[in-house]
């Protein structure tokens, strides 16, 4: 598909440069077409464009195919035989930062420059601070070293660089969750000696699988959520105990911060995070006992508040409770019956929205992601895509089946998480 793409992109910049409504001779021309942004110089071969990060400048930078040559109008000379950008103004970084990240990967035939903007993260930084972000979806079947990531749309997918873990990490449970422009993968390996518990970390930026760093208290079967450039992770088990301890990570320095201990020991519990809080629900505890009580984690005054009977039953499967927060209500996917269900806070209690499109309860659960797409709840079972707009006040749900084209993956979908950067 990036051969294709590539193909296409070379066209379109034969296009560009044999267009023959640019009739000028001498100048530099940009151009924002909405999916990409492209600066052009009227050469025929494109060869070095020299460009200047503040406006006033660029009069003095013209662009000469009479002559074979390009330079500015003192006589001096590029100094890279690619694009050369001293700086990049402030203009033209909104500009880039606007642009989807679908399309960066096509700034590596424009610019080394670019590319390395693209890899420093500074782009993200500034898609952050002007609200500009966009929604994937992470997706790995079982026992595969790759991963998957679907855009918001669902129509366009890409691969992902194999992981390079050994044996031992895909033959177990992992765990993933996102953090800012990073995916997290926990799991079990062997370093030689031991088997112990690891995390490997994607970096969107750079497009590489990074080990480490691990959480203060290695542990499996916890809950974990996404917020900003941070990820929670609470509870869990390590070879020894079930935990009741919690852990933030920071994209930003990549690494991990203590937290208060939750007030109930939890294991296969699910996370989630709504209304500026952590909310930790469900699971099992150290005797094994099903727990139908939640907690949530307010960062404000750094306290847990324990929630009594947030289930209305005892889970019948020991699987991971299947949860997503869409605007800023929580919704549970019920495997044994099939049925999508709104969490009611201030009665505390739960309302059926009706049937889902999957049969989650084929495998009690195990093998369907459930997630928010923004405002939006996305179901994923095999190879089948649904989405639906939910109301808790509505009488029945529309879901809208996606197709997305033939993919080769494993239909049992062992781990899903969504990023937004």
């Amino acid at each position: 598909m990036l051969k294709e793409k590539g193909r296409e992109v070379d066209e379109e910049r034969e296009n560009w440069w044999n267009d023959s409504s640019f009739t000028s001779k001498k100048g530099i021309i940009f151009r924002d077409s909405g999916a990409s942004f492209w600066l052009r110089a009227h050469t025929q071969p494109p060869q070095k464009v020299m460009i200047c990060d503040k406006q006033a400048d660029l009069k003095q930078y013209e662009i000469s195919t009479s002559k074979g040559s390009v330079g500015d109008s003192s006589g001096r000379e590029p100094q890279d035989a690619d694009y050369y950008v001293p700086t990049l103004s402030d203009e033209l970084s909104l500009i880039l930062a606007r642009v989807s990240r679908s399309e960066y990967w096509k700034f590596a035939f424009v610019n080394k420059q670019f590319l390395t903007l693209l890899k420093s993260g500074e782009l993200f930084k500034i898609r952050r601070q002007i609200g500009f972000k966009e929604l994937s979806v992470f997706m790995s079947g079982s026992g595969k070293s790759n991963w998957l990531v679907f855009s918001k749309s669902l129509m366009t997918h890409t691969k992902l660089p194999d992981l390079p873990a050994d044996d031992t990490f895909f033959e177990g449970d992992r765990e993933s969750f996102c953090a800012g422009t990073h995916l997290m993968v926990s799991g079990r390996d062997f370093d030689g000696t031991v088997v112990g518990t690891v995390v490997w970390r994607y970096e969107l930026e750079t497009n590489q699988w990074f080990k480490g760093p691990s959480m203060i208290t290695p542990r499996c079967l916890f809950a974990s959520t996404t917020c900003g450039t941070f990820a929670f992770v609470a509870g869990g088990l390590t070879d020894k105990e079930v935990l009741n301890c919690a852990e933030k990570y920071n994209q930003e320095t990549r690494s991990w911060e203590s937290q208060p201990r939750m007030k109930q020991r939890r294991k296969r519990c699910s996370g989630c995070y709504m209304d500026n809080k952590f909310y930790v629900i469900g699971g099992q505890d150290e005797h094994d006992n099903r727990l139908t009580c939640g907690e949530l984690f307010d960062e404000a005054t750094n306290t847990w508040k324990l929630i009594p009977n947030m289930l209305e039953e005892i889970p019948a499967s020991r699987s991971f409770l299947l949860i997503a927060v869409a605007n800023n209500e929580l919704y549970r996917l019920v495997a044994s019956t099939n049925e999508l269900k709104v969490y009611l806070k201030r009665s505390n209690s739960w309302k059926t929205l009706g049937p889902v499109p999957v049969r989650a309860d084929a495998n009690c659960g195990w093998g369907v992601a459930f997630k928010s797409l923004g405002d939006e709840l996305l179901v994923m079972e095999g190879k089948t895509l649904y989405t639906c707009l939910p109301d808790p006040a509505a009488e029945k749900l529309q879901w809208k089946q996606i197709e997305y084209g033939s993919i080769k993956h494993n239909p049992f979908i062992l781990n899903c998480c969504v990023m937004v950067a």
